[in-house]
């Protein structure tokens, strides 16, 4: 079971579900941690909700992590380039590995 303040999402993080998870990504007391392992499928309308999760807590002064990113979820933030908007380490890490296998 996850603690109260992570949330962890299972399935689709797209246009058809953005409306049903804003709720839960903004919540009070606020999230510390969003885990994307369960992520099944990502768009645009999932990375814009979490861009909005992070710039809120940004305005809050407070820090957000994304953890657990599932291949879906890899490969959507390496395509739209946002590793660095969110500061993700497993992401920019892995961008460099992958840089480093294509040398």
């Amino acid at each position: 079971m996850s603690a109260p303040n992570v949330l962890r999402i299972e399935g689709e993080l797209t246009i058809f579900r953005a409306m049903e998870l804003k709720p839960a990504m903004l919540p009070t007391p606020p999230l510390a941690e969003i885990d994307l392992s369960g992520v099944t499928d990502l768009d645009t309308a999932g990375v814009q909700l979490l861009m909005l999760a992070k710039k809120t807590a940004q305005a809050e002064q407070r820090e957000l992590r994304l953890t657990g990113h599932s291949p879906a979820v890899l490969e959507v933030f390496e395509l739209l380039n946002v590793a660095a908007f969110f500061g993700d380490h497993l992401v920019m890490d892995s961008r460099a590995a992958t840089a480093a296998a294509r040398s």
